[in-house]
């Protein structure tokens, strides 16, 4: 079918050509396919007309390589989209391998384990005979943000349908004064040593998560820990560097109150 319609222009009037396309549905019995009305609308500037011509074209042709996407085909193709019906298996449950599982609980225990011994270290501090409080709210804090990594651990465990198995927690020691280095020094040296320890372990959690393909994981803790334990690594050298350069005695006072300012700043 072809229309044209022909109407004055003013002479500034430039070449200018639109194309629309629109889709519709043929009408009919029996005829579902989709047709296409092409509007081309001309301008001349020579003959100062406006001259608009519509062509229709059928049969349209689908876009080679283009399926379509069933939700209720594709959820057939797999067991790995069926909900649960045993009570004891997780229902939210899904490319969680058990290694990386395992490798999770391993690392809430190392959590726990270091906030334990800087729990003993803040009680060593904060005797009324050692009242170093600086060093003493350090290790506190230290604790807590051990303790707060691994309920984050945990809550990412439960989050991915995994079970959460606590282990033992070996005691710590009590004393820490040492006749050379000083209870100070050596307290900050074993937590660089410790906070070291812990960037290998999540390390090892990682290459657990990147073995398994698990890239939800490897997020995680990249996100979560590793760039905060390397920023805690540079923070506690800086401390030992300084203790090594003050020395016992009213050196170390001096950098306890250092670290008091510090706390209540922050």
């Amino acid at each position: 079918m072809s229309l044209k319609l022909i109407s004055a222009l003013s002479p500034s009037s430039t070449q200018k050509i639109l194309n629309f396309r629109f889709l519709h549905r043929k009408q009919g019995s029996g005829c579902h396919g989709l047709s296409s009305l092409d509007l081309r609308f001309l301008t001349r500037k020579q003959s100062n007309a406006f001259r608009v011509s519509s062509e229709m074209e059928s049969n349209i042709r689908p876009i080679q390589g283009l399926d379509w996407f069933d939700p209720l085909e594709e959820l057939k193709t797999s067991e790995a989209f069926l909900v649960p019906s045993d009570p004891h298996q997780s229902l939210c449950r899904q490319s969680y391998a058990d290694e990386c599982e395992k490798a999770v609980n391993e690392q809430i225990n190392v959590e726990y384990n270091i906030s334990y011994i800087y729990h003993a270290m803040y009680a060593y501090f904060n005797r009324d005979n050692v009242a170093l409080k600086g060093l003493a709210k350090f290790f506190e804090k230290s604790s807590e943000e051990e303790r707060e990594h691994a309920l984050k651990l945990m809550r990412y465990q439960t989050m991915r349908g995994g079970k959460v198995e606590l282990y033992s927690i070996v005691a710590p020691q009590h004393e820490y004064d040492r006749a050379k280095k000083g209870d100070a020094l050596y307290a900050m040296e074993l937590a660089l040593s410790l906070e070291k320890l812990v960037n290998m372990k999540l390390q090892q959690l990682q290459n657990v998560a990147v073995k398994n393909r698990d890239v939800q994981l490897v997020d995680f803790v990249e996100s979560e820990f590793l760039r905060m334990q390397v920023e805690s690594i540079e923070k506690i050298s800086k401390y030992v560097a300084q203790l090594r350069g003050v020395g016992k005695g009213h050196g170390t006072w001096h950098f306890d109150q250092m670290l008091l300012k510090e706390g209540a700043a922050a």
